[in-house]
């Protein structure tokens, strides 16, 4: 028989009754629509995060005590010299040491608790912070042990409103700091977060608080490689330590050294795990559709078991009917992975559109992957669930199945 004959034969098939088609094909529709929304949703916020980070240099590097991120670790193994000594190291530039203080701040009626970082000029170099009014802190505010203090563009906003802040003088918890400069706004999710700091110089941090010769966090930059700066960092620091790594394992160090290139690549790994999770457990909706694909195909297979039986009496092979069948289930699959595949990508769209309001800059990513990969699962949905009812329609013998009733 011919294959345009068993292609005729399918189509007539699947508009013999049509209504039935598009019915059988939604648990298909939802499955692919829904798999098509997770990966692309995923996708997205990937790439939001990811953009986000790069606003960072990736040569930078961030040292912190372990304590900072595991209960129970030691907090104060961070001290004033390993930052001076990496300092040293010919690998590294821009080492700006970091104490952070708790205390509230205020200005006339206004009072927050913003992160107050005690530091160098060289962590707006490393943060990539840009300067929108006024100055930065400079080695004189350090060494002076000057009482001024540069802003971060919300808090400025949340202090002065539409007011000028440069020159004012605000209060930090018992002391008073001017204000000599305030930061562009970076924007974004993250950035958020890092529009809200207060920087004041590292030595006036050290009077207010009670580290000593400890420090909470340790930025600087890679001179050059990266991977030979990190070697020279850990290498250092567990020297002086005293820890004996040679097998470099990180739960040995009290201490966590990272560059925002690896922090980046983390990052990168984690949202792609799990968008390809979502897109899995979006998936098993595939399995009831194909399982209302063989149902009906079934159904299909009682229903015209005599015309089988007439299409083998006048020469149809088992494979032309088997092929037929199959043909019916994949065309069936493949319309809903059709319709599945906008719906999803329309409702993505509109719910990015919807969390950029208050997300920020927020692009939609739906990737020809994405798209392909739904399409081959539609199809594979049909060729699995297609193949019981199409084997069974070809076992039929042609002259029992031309007396069925």
């Amino acid at each position: 028989m011919r294959t345009q004959d068993t292609l005729r034969s399918a189509l007539e098939g699947l508009t013999r009754n049509i209504s039935r088609s598009l019915l059988t094909t939604l648990g298909i529709i939802i499955g692919v629509g829904s798999v098509v929304l997770m990966v692309s949703l995923g996708a997205t916020f990937q790439r939001f995060i990811l953009d986000q980070v790069s606003t960072f240099s990736g040569a930078t590097f961030e040292i912190q005590a372990k304590g900072l991120e595991q209960f129970g670790k030691e907090t104060n193994t961070l001290t004033e010299a390993d930052a001076e000594a990496l300092a040293k190291l010919s690998t590294v530039k821009n080492v700006a040491a970091v104490i952070f203080v708790a205390q509230k701040v205020k200005y006339g009626s206004e009072e927050l608790s913003p992160m107050l970082l005690g530091t160098y000029k060289e962590i707006f170099t490393n943060w990539s912070m840009k300067l929108d009014r006024g100055r930065l802190l400079t080695d004189g505010d350090v060494k002076g042990g000057q009482s001024v203090a540069v802003l971060s563009s919300k808090t400025a906003e949340d202090l002065f409103g539409n007011a000028d802040p440069l020159g004012k003088r605000i209060s930090v918890g018992e002391r008073k700091f001017t204000v000599v400069g305030v930061l562009k706004a970076l924007g974004g999710a993250l950035g958020a977060q890092m529009d809200t700091p207060i920087y004041i110089p590292f030595t006036v941090a050290k009077t207010m608080t009670s580290k000593g010769q400890y420090v909470d966090y340790i930025s600087l930059q890679a001179a050059g490689n990266v991977d030979l700066a990190s070697e020279d960092i850990k290498s250092l620091l567990r020297q002086r330590h005293n820890i004996e790594n040679p097998k470099d394992d990180p739960d040995k160090d009290d201490f966590i050294a990272r560059s925002f290139a690896q922090a980046t690549a983390i990052i990168g790994t984690v949202t792609l795990s799990i968008t390809i999770f979502l897109g899995l457990i979006a998936g098993i909706s595939l399995i009831v559709g194909g399982i209302g694909i063989m149902n009906i195909m079934l159904v299909s297979v009682s229903e015209r078991t005599k015309e089988i039986g007439l299409r083998k009496a006048v020469g149809a092979s088992r494979k032309d009917i088997l092929l037929q069948f199959l043909i019916e289930a994949v065309a069936l699959t493949m319309l809903g992975g059709l319709i599945g595949i906008v719906g999803g990508g329309f409702l993505g769209f509109l719910l990015t559109r919807l969390a950029a309001k208050f997300l920020g800059n927020l692009s939609f990513a739906l990737t020809i992957s994405s798209v392909l990969l739904s399409l081959g699962m539609a199809m594979g949905t049909g060729l699995i669930f297609g193949l019981y009812p199409a084997r069974r329609a070809a076992k039929l013998h042609p002259i029992e199945a031309m007396r069925f009733e």
